[in-house]
């Protein structure tokens, strides 16, 4: 596993499942989309909001993106969406 992290981040979309949340989430400096994994359903995020995220990189036969933290990110929160 290793560590990874975005900034100027907003969500497109959530998925609820029975044990966990996945969301679909837009960088928008460079417009790459990205499925974050919340396997503790503890993040909550807004579609009007710019994030920071950061995590780890969890691979068996797939690779996944697991969500660790997550705080709105106050240098980007003035720009237009």
């Amino acid at each position: 596993m290793f560590n990874f992290s975005a900034n100027h981040m907003v969500v497109i979309n959530c998925k609820e499942l029975d044990r966990y949340n996945i969301f679909t989430m837009k960088e928008l400096d460079t417009n790459r989309v990205y499925l974050l994994y919340d396997f503790r359903k503890k993040h909550v995020f807004k579609r009007d909001k710019i994030y920071c995220v950061s995590g780890k990189v969890n691979s068996a036969d797939k690779l996944y993106l697991v969500l660790k933290n997550s705080k709105e990110d106050i240098k980007h929160s003035k720009t237009a969406i």
